[in-house]
C-alpha cells in the first residue's frame, strides 16, 4: 500500500439507487460507477464502455480489466480485478464482493494470516501478564504459584504480614537455600581459586672445612 493512501480493506461503497435492481446483467455497470473507489477508470472495461463495444472484446485486449467471477443471486456477487496478457492467460490482482449491494475488497492471504497472528499474539500476551501476577518468591521457599482460588492463597491473605515474616525468620534454611548457597560458593571458588602453598626452604649450613679434611693415617 502506498504511503498516505487509505487501506482498501477498511473501505466500502454502495449506491442506494442501484440496490433494488441488482442482478448479474447489470452488476458490472454498478461496479463501474465513477464514485466507486475500487474501480480503476484506466481499465479496458472503461474503453469498451466508452466505445460501446461488446464485453466479449475484453478477451482480445491486454491490460487491466474487471470480470464477474461468481454470482449468487440476489445477495452476493464476486468481481475480480486481473491483468490480461493474452486471450488465455490472466494474472489475478484482487477480488471484490458485492454483498447486499455494498462493495468490499476481499482480503489477501497475507492480510488474513497477519490478522490471525496478531490476534493470537495479543491473547498470549494477556495470558502471560495474568500468569505473572500469580508468581511469588521468597528466599526460604523459592518460586511458587499463588492462585486466588487455592486454600494457600486464602490463608496467605488472612494471615498478617508481620506474623508470616516472623515465622519465615524462625524457620531453618531450606533445601532451596542450601543449594543456592552451595552454587554461589562454587562460582566464587571458580573465579577466585586459592593460591597454592609455597614450599618451605630449609636453611642448610655449609660444612666446616675441618670436617671436610680427612685424617692421614699414622706412619
Amino acid at each position: 500500500m502506498e504511503p498516505g493512501k487509505e487501506n482498501p480493506l477498511v473501505l466500502s461503497w454502495h449506491d442506494t439507487a442501484w440496490l433494488p435492481a441488482l442482478d448479474p446483467t447489470n452488476v458490472m455497470d454498478y461496479f463501474s460507477e465513477r464514485s466507486n473507489p475500487f474501480y480503476d477508470r484506466t481499465c479496458n472495461n472503461e474503453i469498451v464502455k466508452m466505445q460501446r463495444l461488446s464485453p466479449d472484446q475484453l478477451n482480445h485486449m491486454t491490460g487491466l480489466e474487471y470480470v464477474l467471477l461468481h454470482a449468487q443471486e440476489p445477495i452476493l456477487y464476486v468481481v475480480r480485478k486481473q491483468h490480461r496478457h493474452s486471450p488465455t492467460q490472466v494474472t489475478p490482482l484482487a477480488d471484490y464482493y458485492v454483498l447486499a449491494g455494498v462493495v468490499y475488497q476481499a482480503p489477501d492471504l497475507g492480510s488474513v494470516i497477519n490478522s490471525r497472528l496478531l490476534g493470537a499474539a495479543h491473547s498470549l500476551q494477556g495470558a502471560l501478564h495474568e500468569a505473572l501476577g500469580y508468581s511469588r518468591y521468597h528466599p526460604s521457599r523459592g518460586y511458587w504459584w499463588n492462585f486466588k482460588d487455592t486454600p494457600a492463597a486464602t490463608t496467605a491473605t488472612t494471615t498478617p504480614s508481620a506474623t508470616s515474616s516472623n515465622a519465615a525468620g524462625n524457620t531453618g534454611a531450606s533445601l532451596f537455600q542450601r543449594r543456592r548457597v552451595d552454587m554461589l560458593l562454587a562460582e566464587l571458588a571458580a573465579k577466585f581459586p586459592p593460591e597454592p602453598p609455597k614450599p618451605e626452604t630449609a636453611d642448610v649450613k655449609p660444612a666446616k672445612a675441618a670436617d671436610k679434611k680427612q685424617t692421614r693415617p699414622a706412619s
